[in-house]
Order: structure tokens, then sequence, then C-alpha cells
């Protein structure tokens, strides 16, 4: 399978924007590509952004990001109150959050799949595209009761350490979210072991993201 890599920066930082619209979206979608970019490259400077968490769902966001983050030398985690399921009725609230954002100029950017049928995640993917137009865009993906995944088209091999690590974050920080019948190990293993499958990964783990646009240069 083709592999391609990060663009070559100079002495400047890999920065990247990790965006969820509740506690546990980015440690589901891209936990896992979190913990590799932030052990496998040499300078990455990250900016984590949750769009609804309050009381114990903040708790648990932020306790989680420093966790998945314990290894970056740069990164700064942000936790909005916006209102779960009403992202819609505050989209010119959460505009002024992506507007603010723009300061980060991040390379990469990771955000919600924009087909999606939770209402928050598209929302959020919608303004990722509308802010942040020139960038490379990865939107990961959430299993649950509504069967909206899709076919992804870009792959990152997981190695396993990483994914135990991942999935041991997600139950030991997300104590509220226990009682649902989806949130298991199973269901993240099994996930991240198909997405493995399709992309042939040494390791027999990945994730999978959708990317609509990709530039390929040949020149050095």
């Amino acid at each position: 399978m083709l592999t391609l890599g990060l663009p070559a920066r100079g002495a400047a930082p890999l920065r990247v924007l990790l965006l969820g619209a509740h506690s546990d979206d980015i440690e589901i979608g891209c936990g896992g590509t979190a913990l590799s970019l932030i052990g496998d490259v040499d300078d990455v400077a990250i900016k984590w952004v949750v769009f609804s968490g309050s009381g114990t769902r903040e708790d648990e966001a932020r306790r989680s990001a420093q966790a998945y983050l314990a290894g970056a030398e740069r990164a700064d985690v942000e936790v909005h109150g916006f209102r779960d399921g009403f992202f819609p009725q505050a989209w010119g609230e959460i505009k002024e959050c992506f507007e603010d954002l723009k300061k980060f100029a991040p390379d990469l950017v990771f955000t919600h799949r924009g087909a999606d049928r939770h209402q928050d995640h598209r929302l959020l993917s919608e303004l990722t595209w509308n802010t942040f137009r020139g960038h490379m865009v990865l939107e990961y993906e959430i299993p649950k009761y509504d069967a909206d995944l899709g076919t992804p088209n870009v792959f990152v091999p997981i190695a396993d350490d990483v994914r135990l690590r991942k999935v041991d974050l997600l139950m030991e920080h997300f104590g509220s979210q226990r009682s649902k019948q989806w949130f298991t190990r199973e269901t993240f293993d099994g996930l991240l072991r198909l997405r493995g499958i399709e992309c042939a990964a040494p390791t027999g783990w990945a994730e999978a993201f959708d990317a609509r646009k990709i530039t390929l240069s040949f020149s050095t």
C-alpha cells in the first residue's frame, strides 16, 4: 500500500489541532494517532479542543487530555461548555471559537466526519472546513447506534502498545460513559482491528480517516 509522509517543515514544530464535540470524541476517533504523533515526531505542538463539557464531563475531558498529552512538550487544552446535542442552535458562538483558533495556524487538523449523523459532530466538521480551507484536514469516525461508519481512505497503523494505552485511558477516564452498551474495550479494539485489516497494518491495528483533499508534490 502506498505510504505518504508529512511534509518537511524545517525547524518549525508540527502544529496539530484536535477538535472534538464531546469529552471522549478525540480519544475515540484519533487517540491512537495522537499518541503516535507525540511519540514519533520530534517537535510537535498540539492544541486539544473539546466543545461540550460541564461538571463531571468537563473533569473527565481535562484529565483524559492531560493523560494522552503526557509526553508532549507543547500542548494546550480547551474545554468549552456548549450544550450537548444543541450545537446548531449555538452556531454563531461556536463559529467565534473557530475564528480564535486561526491564531494557532495548524499544519494538520483532526475533526469529525462530515457524514456523521450526530448534529454536533456534523457542525464541527462543517466549521472546520469553513475555517481551515487550505489545511490538511483528517476526519475521524465515532462508532455508535446510528451505524454511520463510512469507507475511509486514510489509515494510520497503530502499534500494539499504543492501542493498549488508547483503550486503557478511555476506560480509565470516562466512568460516566461505562453504562452505555457500546462503550467497551471490545468496541474500540474491534474498530481498530477492522481498520488494521483494511490497510494491511503490520501491527494488525489502525485508525482510519476521511480526507477530502490531498495535494501530491513530486518536487524535492
